[in-house]
């Protein structure tokens, strides 16, 4: 092939811009080929379902197809193990749960949200702590109180041991002063049955999502004392937070988010938390999650990263202190 002395000054001028500007260029055309999305758990279930809807329109908003891998194993150990250690390209990105806020302090897998570059958060199930409505116990204060004044008194389910909704009420106690086993955890195998044993009177305390209670709370059956959030649901602003109450914090809950392995470059990232943005605001998917009873809860990339820090800090504290810790 023959060049001219202009068409190979134009070649060794592009080829030295390519060298001195490699990133911008790139981070323009991010991204240029399908993205793959993990999915730690099995198809069918929350996390999967709300995982393929973030799919199906991040691929609309990115014009490129993001795809689905679900890597189910070792109760989310194996997915979140796989995205940490993907290649930091912006290509291969995941689905992170709650479950990353426990593997490091539970002994179960040795990685934490520092070995992920958040990208965005979309949900968040805050568990929140109920009461039957006929108790005379109608705040936080006197929850606080009555639990005070005969510790071990009171029971509470809501559902397994060492699970969320126990965890939420432990972290509960310790930020207000209380020891660990004030309230005797009933076992369960979730909100319902746990709900039932309330109003048969066996259990005083059920922790578990706003959904979850709503339907014995709107029967005038059961009261909700306050939900374990930073701030207070969209869903249900009038629901206050227990932080406001007391004015100690005490955030748990189940999430969702989108993460990519650590290393990634800065731009891509904010492509992809502002692409991530759009979608939660997408009418498409707010139908979808409140059609499900999932809470939509947004935080862009360095929100998010603060709220991992807060999570990994809170799930500790009250795993060592119920004795779950290794």
């Amino acid at each position: 092939m023959n060049f001219t002395r202009r068409s190979m000054s134009a070649v060794l001028l592009a080829t030295s811009a390519s060298l001195v500007f490699p990133q911008t260029g790139l981070a323009q055309e991010y991204p240029t080929r399908p993205i793959e999305l993990i999915v730690p758990w099995s198809a069918g279930g929350g996390t999967d379902a709300t995982g393929r809807m973030v799919a199906e329109l991040l691929s609309r908003e990115l014009g490129q197809p993001v795809n689905v891998v679900n890597r189910a194993g070792g109760g989310g150990v194996v997915g979140h193990t796989e995205i940490a250690n993907a290649d930091a390209d912006g290509y291969t990105l995941g689905v992170i749960t709650t479950e990353l806020s426990m593997f490091n302090h539970a002994g179960t897998a040795p990685i934490t949200y520092a070995d992920f570059d958040p990208i965005a958060l979309y949900n968040q199930d805050p568990v929140a702590l109920h009461v039957a409505a006929s108790s005379d116990v109608t705040d936080a204060a006197s929850l606080i109180a009555a639990i005070s004044s005969a510790p071990g008194s009171m029971n509470a389910s809501g559902a397994n041991f060492g699970g969320v909704a126990h965890l939420g009420l432990v972290g509960f106690l310790v930020a207000n002063g209380l020891a660990p086993d004030a309230v005797v955890w009933i076992p369960s195998e979730g909100s319902a049955p746990s709900l039932q044993e309330m109003a048969a009177g066996t259990v005083q305390i059920v922790s578990t999502t706003l959904p979850e209670a709503s339907s014995m709370v709107d029967a005038g059956e059961a009261r909700v004392i306050g939900v374990l959030a930073d701030e207070r649901l969209g869903s249900n602003s009038d629901v206050p937070t227990m932080a406001e109450q007391t004015g100690n914090p005490a955030s748990f809950g189940a999430w969702r988010g989108i993460a990519g392995p650590d290393g990634m470059p800065n731009d891509v990232i904010a492509r992809l938390s502002d692409a991530m943005a759009v979608v939660v605001a997408d009418p498409a998917f707010t139908e979808f999650m409140a059609g499900r009873g999932f809470g939509i809860s947004f935080a862009a990339a360095d929100d998010f990263t603060s709220f991992l820090e807060n999570r990994d800090t809170s799930f500790g504290t009250a795993m060592s202190a119920a004795g779950l810790s290794q």
